[in-house]
């Protein structure tokens, strides 16, 4: 993350353009007009002149000063630290299905809002999955995002966890959502929202003076006087790292990967329709919309990607290097997962990142090119294998949880 840049209000002189001939006039007709107006009234002049001048002096330093407090309140907006949002009650959203663990004693009740196969999505499912939590899911419209119109954060995915005092806390960044959870299921005497003030939001100047707005602390548990035990700073650095980089780099080799032409692009989104059930949650008209114009989109924004990210016509090199990377690792480590004998939240990180392109033809060539196939499997197996029993409220015939 780049270092916060303060903001500095700098104020110059006014200077008069001396090559300007208008100006050079305007001087010399108010120089003019001074002196006739001196010998008229020379005593009555210098005190006019006096006043005169005390009147614009004060006028500009009120103006600076009230430059500099909007310039200062700006300068703290531009650095400011904005705490989760709590919400009286759970919004009148349409829960299409939960997973219910009754070996669950988190006594946690979550609402995460996705998309099926968003790869930040796919990331809090299945360290939620893995962890064996009961939540409910809410499926977003990826066109027209109707069940998110009541909250002022656009983007998915987003959670509501319930406090203990009936409010929700509503948690968005898949990093900083995991994380919370993981602070409060290491520690929970404190209520899930205290914790979630560990995780505000910030905004900062990058490297190139553009403003940007991050989560603080998303990579870190915060365990207090109650670190578990064999966690050394080794082991939680080398977990940040993977994460970081799951984040930052292997997630972005997938748009550009799965959309490279518009007949994979298609393919692709129609993969998605099958892995989200959009055909049972949505009408027709709106599951055709989410698939046509998705795939139309996604296809355009590819391109942009590919050059942001300054991948190769071959982006497939790409994706092939980072996997390779991660193998290489773990063959170091001679262990089954990143985080020894079972998976650790950079183990589920990039799993999540890879399970959300697994239907597509993008993935299949990996498990080909790369040795990437014993590990994802692997990880996929302990997953399913704690993960709550699937409930779908919104199939007929099924009436929902109470």
């Amino acid at each position: 993350m780049s270092c916060f840049r303060l903001a500095t209000a700098v104020t110059r002189p006014l200077q008069l353009n001396s090559t300007s001939p208008n100006a050079f006039r305007h001087v010399q007709i108010a120089r003019r007009q001074l002196t006739t107006f001196s010998k008229k009234k020379s005593g009555n002049g210098t005190f006019k002149l006096a006043l005169l001048g005390a009147g614009v002096g004060a006028a500009t330093g009120s103006i600076y000063t009230i430059y500099s407090n909007i310039n200062d309140r700006n300068s703290h907006k531009e650095h400011e630290h904005m705490p989760p949002k709590v919400i009286g009650e759970l919004p009148d959203v349409r829960i299409t299905k939960r997973f219910v663990n009754p070996k669950d004693t988190s006594g946690l009740e979550i609402v995460l809002f996705q998309f099926q196969t968003c790869p930040f999505c796919c990331k809090v499912r299945a360290y939620l999955d893995y962890m064996g939590i009961s939540y409910s899911v809410v499926e977003v419209d990826a066109v027209l995002r109707q069940d998110i119109k009541w909250s002022s954060v656009k983007k998915v995915p987003m959670v509501l966890i319930r406090q203990r005092d009936g409010q929700y806390v509503q948690m968005s960044d898949s990093s900083a959502i995991i994380s919370l959870i993981a602070t409060y299921l290491n520690d929970n005497r404190k209520d899930i929202g205290d914790l979630a003030q560990f995780y505000p939001q910030i905004s900062y100047f990058d490297d190139d003076g553009k403003k940007r707005q991050d989560i603080l602390n998303k990579y870190f548990l915060m365990y207090q006087d109650r670190t578990p035990k064999n966690l050394t700073k080794e082991i939680e650095e080398n977990e940040r790292k993977w994460r970081n980089w799951a984040d930052n780099h292997l997630v972005h080799l997938i748009s550009p990967n799965c959309y490279q032409t518009l007949g994979e692009s298609l393919e692709t989104f129609e993969y998605f329709s099958q892995a989200g059930e959009w055909d049972i949650h949505f009408p027709k008209w709106e599951r055709d919309l989410m698939v046509y114009c998705g795939a139309v989109a996604m296809w355009g924004i590819s391109k942009i990607l590919k050059r942001r990210h300054a991948l190769s016509d071959d982006v497939r090199s790409h994706i092939y290097d980072a996997l390779d990377k991660w193998t290489r690792e773990l063959q170091k480590k001679k262990s089954r997962f990143m985080a020894g004998k079972q998976p650790g939240l950079s183990d589920l990180s990039v799993y999540g990142v890879l399970s959300s392109m697994e239907g597509c033809q993008a993935f299949k060539d990996c498990l080909q090119n790369t040795g990437i196939g014993k590990w994802f499997y692997d990880v996929k197996e302990v997953v399913q294998k704690n993960r709550g029993q699937l409930r779908r409220e919104r199939l007929e015939g099924i009436a929902p949880m109470s």
